[in-house]
């Protein structure tokens, strides 16, 4: 299939079967979403799980012709002409995939199966125009914070609800590697340009099984902007999950793991 854009994403894959395509939020890596969603499918066989880096981010490259969020999208669409043709598969988007992932279930309605959004952005993009709830630790635990290098314990507590010798292990594994291999003068060129020119929205409703996670804490997007998106989703499960930020698939992982399973259950029945 022709290329749109000259970049070619790298990735992780799991399993064989039904595509499932993973985007993860702005700075970490596909570490994110491997180390959230693996343990889902354990059990669960007949799906192919596809974990990429955005541009910029772990080890996909973004050249200058990577500008803005439209440009984001288009190497999206192209690895998934690549990797998944004209197959139908689910969607999953963490924070800014999360706004990556509803714009491409807009372009290809007949194609994604079901939708599962993870601490998105919500309708505000602009972070200051956002209704945040105020920063907090609901857990903390100083003696263990005291314990930490400095730049650990500045990236751990930047977006820690639960501080806990759990979730500092996963933060270590699946999002630190991530903040730490980003291009941050792409990051910055591409953040100029952050908004897509169209609406996610834009098009018709998306009519199939949709799930939409949001943390009580989150501080990053929030949980009330998302609540606005539901006209769009007419068959989403909406949820807001208290003791929980922005990395709530680390500070609840047992809620997490039952809506993902849940929203599985709804997408195959569906199928």
């Amino acid at each position: 299939m022709p290329r749109r854009t000259s970049v070619t994403l790298h990735f992780a894959e799991r399993g064989e079967g039904v595509p499932v395509l993973a985007l993860h939020g702005w700075n970490p890596d596909h570490r994110l979403m491997l180390g959230c969603l693996e343990p889902v499918f354990t059990h669960r066989t007949g799906y192919r799980r596809l974990y990429p880096d955005l541009p910029a981010m772990g080890k996909s490259p973004a050249p200058p012709t990577i500008a803005s969020s439209d440009d984001m999208l288009d190497a999206v669409q192209d690895f998934v002409d690549d990797m998944i043709g004209d197959a139908p598969f689910l969607l999953i988007g963490e924070s800014y995939g999360g706004y990556l992932a509803r714009a491409l279930a807009g372009s290809r309605p007949e194609q994604v199966l079901a939708l599962a959004l993870i601490c998105p952005i919500g309708t505000a993009v602009d972070s200051a125009e956002r209704r945040l709830p105020e920063r907090q630790a609901v857990r903390s635990d100083p003696e263990l914070l005291t314990s930490l290098d400095p730049r650990t314990a500045d990236l751990f507590t930047d977006l820690a609800v639960v501080q806990t010798p759990t979730t500092l292990h996963r933060t270590r594994e699946e999002v630190i590697p991530g903040l730490e291999a980003a291009d941050t003068d792409a990051m910055a060129r591409i953040a100029q340009r952050y908004t897509l020119t169209q609406s996610p929205e834009g098009a018709e409703p998306f009519l199939r099984p949709a799930l939409i996670i949001t943390g009580r804490q989150d501080h990053i997007v929030g949980y009330a902007d998302q609540f606005d998106l539901l006209p769009h989703y007419p068959r989403a499960t909406y949820a807001v999950i208290d003791t929980a930020g922005h990395n709530l698939q680390i500070e609840q992982p047992e809620l997490f793991n039952a809506l993902i399973s849940e929203w599985l259950d709804r997408a195959a029945a569906t199928r």
